[in-house]
């Protein structure tokens, strides 16, 4: 294998002879060198001390290149001090590209103790990219085995950690086979496994079928974690040759290999990020401040596109000369318009970090145009280990750790709402910590993944999060509960939305698989619908009926009464006795104009599925229950006889409802009981009554309700309408006269 040119060969290489060349001061800096500026500055003291280290530098590194002989550390001050200087400038500024040749070959080579050789890895942070011939070369030691085992893992483990930084990957793809051959090896296997997840591509299919030669090893050591992600991604791509069954539930699948280079990487990172020639800011919604040291609030800098200038343009001429060709990859780094995605949108190469694609809107519509499976997979690991890692109530305890872990699920969140739809390893992380959440850390980031969690089996949404979350809700606050709320109305608007989506994608031969998830749909949303109604009942007992808590109630009932004729759902649940009534008999006008509209919504629904059952438009499997025409009827009944004939206390047929004997209401002492809840005396409207009189009769100070009927009854109702209660209107126009002539009759009730 061809080795990279000496360092010592090179004429002054860390000097600057080219405008776009770097220099130790420009790494110092994190920033690029400017050689007039540099030449009026050379007498400052701040590059004095930089030329200093980069003379160290240059020492240290013609110090490594020229060991021979293995070096005891503690007897030689010598290789004390170079070895110092490189983790120096390697943890602070960054190492430049051409260093890396040298202390990779040295380290890996043996002729050190593995002491140094560790402290020389752990160093190695590059200051803007990794030459790919320089870790190739590095490969070929691994062949003669020189360095123990102990540095090789440590080996692998650096290149997954800076696998991004490294400048090209076309020979690292050739040498997949090489790599792959290191599958038997018990200890190297997790971060082989790692590295080929990173490596693998479509191209690489024949690799695939040596796997076939791995399964041995697979019944001797079982299936293992970093196994099964390498196979769950070969068998996206060749699923004919891998035939093992693959567990369904997925946890963890790579351990962490940045450990030791982790702050250093976010780093350079940054620095890359903020001086980039070519970054243009894309985020999902506002501008969000950069993280101080989160590897997921990086944006999509991969360090090749911020080192040259000049070799990004020539990579642009290189793309648009070939730009068609399909086995030409196209790196995301280069993409910066919505057209060359569409050109390129065939042969993108995603970053090892998965996590650059959340704020990326560009790589957000090739998600959603182009279903590959291999990123939503690559995607899935990723994010599954680092939401497990960061959670701040699971790991650390820490007010900067919960700012960032904020900043991450807000974007995990954002990321959602664009692609319209949860990813299953954010619902695992809920069902996991929300045992352990206090319900502070985080709140309204964890409400909001909440509602998008996919739909799944009943037994696991309610001992996960209904259990968890009626913890929550009965014993938190007021503005809590109303949180809850709103977060279980969003969840129920996205599974009907997820219902709308794929309802129009089935297709004739897909009946049978279709009405499965139709009946598991309709399954869980009428328990998530029970749910709600379960605890807004035992809240309202609680919180003594407040409006404020009322109102998200109703809200909540405004998509479930509407699920048949706007979703195309044949489901409709009343809602409870204990949500019912409370809003009937509340004194805000507000609560009782949205459960005016809410029961004309489920006539208008009820109604429609009566007229298609009857049609025999709708499967028999599909059909209504007698129970929930059975409950409307006996709500309508009330309320018709509250606010229209007062005859609630003689005709409320509801179990829990108001019909109350007249001798007990006598004892009451209130004049005109019977009128106590018409549109007239009911506690929220009254005061509409009073301005109506106050317009009507401007003399008039005893404020006679009696007044108001016959012709000024009409009128009264014109001055409501005005006033915005639309749901009131609706219903009356709806329902109130053929009631009202029904109530002197038999039944006076409504019939649909």
């Amino acid at each position: 294998m061809q080795r990279r040119q000496s360092f010592k060969t090179q004429k002054q290489p860390l000097q600057v002879h080219h405008k776009n060349q770097t220099d130790l001061s420009a790494w110092r800096k994190g920033g690029r060198i400017d050689p007039e500026k540099n030449v009026q500055n050379h007498q400052s003291p701040n590059n004095q001390k930089n030329d200093s280290k980069q003379g160290s530098l240059e020492q240290a590194l013609s110090y490594f290149e020229k060991v021979q002989d293995r070096v005891s550390l503690k007897k030689n001050s010598v290789l004390q001090k170079h070895l110092t200087t490189v983790e120096s400038i390697g943890l602070q500024s960054g190492l430049p590209p051409e260093a890396f040749d040298v202390l990779l070959n040295v380290a890996l080579s043996g002729k050190l103790a593995d002491t140094v050789n560790t402290r020389l890895l752990k160093s190695l942070l590059p200051a803007s990219v990794i030459p790919e011939t320089s870790v190739v070369s590095s490969v070929s030691w691994l062949c003669v085995s020189k360095c123990s085992g102990n540095i090789q893992l440590l080996f692998l483990r650096w290149l997954i950690a800076v696998f991004d930084f490294i400048d090209h990957k076309e020979q690292l793809h050739a040498l997949y086979g090489f790599f792959f051959s290191f599958l038997q090896d018990e200890k190297m296997c997790p971060y082989v496994c790692h590295l080929l997840y990173l490596l693998t591509r479509k191209e690489t299919g024949e690799y695939i079928q040596l796997y076939e030669m791995e399964y041995h090893f697979i019944s001797y050591s079982g299936m293992q974690s970093h196994l099964q992600a390498l196979l769950s991604l070969y068998k996206l791509y060749c699923p004919e040759l891998v035939t093992i069954t693959l567990p369904g539930k997925m946890k963890t699948y790579f351990k962490n290999s940045e450990g030791p280079w982790k702050a250093g990487i976010n780093t350079v990172r940054r620095r890359n990020q903020e001086n980039s020639p070519v970054f243009q800011p894309l985020f999902l919604g506002t501008a969000q401040p950069q993280s101080r040291k989160r590897k997921w609030n990086t944006q999509l800098i991969i360090p090749a596109s911020s080192t040259n200038t000049n070799n990004l343009e020539e990579d642009k001429k290189k793309n648009r000369v070939d730009l068609y060709s399909m086995s030409e990859s196209f790196r995301v780094e280069q993409l910066q318009t919505f057209s060359q995605l569409l050109q390129n949108i065939h042969h993108l190469e995603f970053p090892s970090q998965m996590g650059s694609v959340l704020t990326n809107p560009l790589l957000l519509h090739y998600m959603n145009c182009i279903k590959d499976e291999s990123i939503y997979l690559r995607l899935y690991y990723w994010m599954g280990q680092t939401l497990q890692e960061e959670c701040t109530w699971c790991a650390l305890d820490n007010n900067q750790d919960e700012e960032e872990f904020k900043d991450f699920l807000e974007t995990v969140y954002k990321t959602e709402c664009f692609l319209q739809e949860g990813f299953s390893s954010c619902e695992e992380f809920l069902y996991k910590s929300l045992p352990l959440w206090d319900g502070f850390c985080c709140r309204s980031q964890i409400l909001r993944l909440v509602s998008w969690i996919p739909l799944g089996s009943f037994s696991e949404i309610k001992s996960h999060l209904y259990d968890p979350l009626a913890q929550f809700f009965f014993t938190s606050s007021l503005y809590f509960k109303c949180s809850i709320l709103e977060c279980l109305k969003e969840l129920l608007q996205n599974w009907l939305n997820w219902h709308v989506i794929h309802l129009d994608s089935e297709s004739d031969s897909q009946v049978h698989s279709s009405n499965t998830t139709h009946s598991e749909l309709l399954n869980e949303v009428a328990e998530l619908i029970h749910f709600v109604g379960w605890i807004s009942t035992v809240a309202l007992r609680l919180e003594n009926n407040p409006t404020f808590l009322l109102y998200f109630i109703l809200d909540f009932y405004e998509t479930a009464c509407d699920m048949y004729l706007r979703y195309n759902l044949p489901l409709l649940i009343m809602p409870p006795a204990g949500v019912f009534y409370p809003a009937l008999l509340s004194m805000d006008s507000v609560t009782l104009n949205q459960l005016c509209y809410i029961m004309y919504r489920y006539r208008t629904n009820l109604v429609a599925a009566k007229e298609n059952e009857l049609s025999k438009k709708e499967m028999v499997q599909f059909r209504f229950s007698n129970q929930t025409y059975q409950e409307y009827n006996q709500y309508i009944t009330a309320m018709v006889g509250c606010l229209w004939t007062s005859s609630v206390f003689q005709k409320d047929i509801h179990p829990q409802g108001l019909r109350m004997d007249d001798e007990l209401l006598k004892k009451t002492a209130v004049q005109e009981f019977k009128n106590s809840f018409n549109i007239v005396y009911h506690p929220a409207m009254m005061g509409y009554a009073v301005l109506f009189l106050q317009q009507a009769w401007p003399d008039d100070t005893t404020f006679n309700f009696s007044l108001i009927k016959g012709k000024k009854w009409n009128w009264y109702l014109e001055y409501l309408y005005a006033h915005g209660l639309k749901g009131l209107k609706v219903f009356i126009e709806s329902s109130i006269n053929r009631v009202s002539q029904a109530s002197h009759s038999k039944a006076g009730n409504v019939q649909v």
